[in-house]
């Protein structure tokens, strides 16, 4: 029966695909833990900096949000400190809101992590 044949095709093939797609996934999951993990393990080593900037830009990046799922905002803003040098920190929406491009004033950060920024305020 050749049609018989061809369905334990599919079956031997399906044995051997399922679990390599299972096994895939777990890596991926677990390579990205690893990698979130190792950033963290960098940033707690580093000093914490106060730094005088002033903010460049801000920015949003939306994903999510297609067929009825729920939708996720994540904040930027990019700062420049006195030697030139830029720096793009992700922020929580209440810090992102409360900044405003030109703003000056000390960057607190540790690594790649924002910590805050304290407004300069103007004596005029």
């Amino acid at each position: 029966m050749p049609g018989m044949e061809q369905g334990l095709d599919l079956f031997n093939l399906m044995n051997t695909f399922v679990p390599l797609f299972f096994i895939i996934i777990i890596g991926i999951i677990i390579f990205s833990a690893i990698k979130g993990i190792s950033q963290w393990s960098h940033n707690n080593r580093q000093p914490v900096l106060h730094v005088k900037a002033f903010v460049v830009t801000k920015r949003t990046r939306v994903s999510g949000g297609a067929n009825e799922t729920p939708s996720s905002t994540s904040y930027y803003v990019t700062f420049e400190v006195d030697s030139g040098d830029r720096m793009e920190f992700q922020v929580n929406g209440s810090e992102y809101g409360y900044l405003a491009e030109g703003d000056q004033g000390t960057l607190e950060f540790q690594g790649t992590r924002y910590l805050s920024f304290t407004r300069m305020v103007n004596q005029e």
